[in-house]
């Protein structure tokens, strides 16, 4: 058997340049996208503080694939009308931090060592925050695509938050360390599953624990299923008196169009119909109730209001 440092070693070598996704990686020709400064923002949540730490940002041409099921000019017109590049768009990422009775929980890690020179961010906007590493004790993983996890471990394998017990759901962590859809997996997305082995494969069994989405997993921090983008991608709100934010992670990657228009899908959704309707039952609840939404791959500070419009929706930055 395998220690766990040769364990590591050889899955982070097959894993290192497959397991983060085409979209994190800069693409040349296209200029160079400049990550937010300062990086962090807080915001206050009642007695709660969230605080959205950004880990950089990517840039992309916007090609035909990008939405399956819309033509590539009806794509481009959107970003247009709302003032936005339409040759490229600028990915960030952006996890959040929410400190309540003393407890520090990371929602999501970004790159990590992973990505290109204009992301890997995270740690850098955590100490501009005043905080260090070893201040989190629980992470909180939406789902097990490669710019969610790659930051939980270095590429010396060494856990980056050693003082937190990290959180993962039940469903989607049976999907990813299943060997045998790892075996029958397309060869695009073994590393995909590789990136998961990597960050989770000998992590200690008291570090690491499964929830069921839907559950609790701190005073005023629940879980919610999403599933579609992923198998088990879940949501986690926070509630504060009559105050609520919702990490949305990847409910929707770009607003600016899968927001305005909650029926077209991103070619990264697992399953395009089940993230179809969860996104627009979740946007729906958030724009009645009002509620604070913070997602991964929103503009910074990555954290507004979600209000109808038209057929879809808009998000307000705070």
């Amino acid at each position: 058997m395998l220690n766990r440092r040769l364990f590591l070693t050889a899955t982070a070598a097959a894993a290192a340049t497959s397991m983060v996704p085409l979209w994190a990686q800069n693409a040349t020709g296209l200029g160079t996208p400049t990550p937010p400064a300062p990086g962090f923002k807080r915001m206050a949540l009642g007695d709660i503080e969230i605080i959205a730490l950004n880990d950089g940002v990517a840039r992309r041409p916007l090609g035909e694939e990008f939405v399956k099921n819309a033509p590539i000019a009806e794509v481009r017109a959107m970003l247009a009308s709302q003032g936005l590049p339409t040759d490229h768009i600028d990915i960030p990422f952006t996890p959040f931090l929410v400190v309540a009775g003393g407890r520090k929980m990371l929602m999501d890690t970004g790159l990590g060592e992973f990505g290109g020179p204009t992301t890997g961010k995270l740690l850098d906007n955590l100490r501009a925050a005043g905080l260090q590493a070893s201040d989190i004790d629980t992470v909180l993983i939406s789902h097990f695509h490669g710019d969610h996890i790659s930051g939980l471990r270095n590429k010396a394998g060494d856990l980056v938050f050693p003082n937190a017990k990290v959180m993962v759901p039940a469903p989607e962590y049976a999907f990813w360390m299943d060997d045998a859809r790892m075996a029958a997996a397309p060869e695009g997305m073994k590393g995909a599953f590789m990136g998961a082995r990597r960050v989770f494969g000998a992590m200690p069994a008291d570090k690491l624990v499964r929830f069921e989405p839907g559950s609790e997993v701190a005073p005023g921090v629940s879980t919610m299923a999403a599933y579609g983008h992923t198998p088990g991608h879940s949501l986690f709100q926070v509630s504060s008196g009559q105050r609520k934010f919702i990490y949305v992670a990847d409910l929707t990657n770009v607003p600016a169009l899968f927001a305005r228009n909650p029926d077209w899908a991103v070619q990264f959704d697992m399953d395009a119909e089940a993230a179809r309707l969860v996104r627009r039952k979740v946007f729906d609840m958030m724009a009645n109730d009002k509620v604070i939404a913070g997602g991964f791959h929103f503009p910074f500070p990555a954290m507004g209001g979600i209000e109808k419009a038209g057929n879809g929706f808009a998000f307000k930055p705070v």
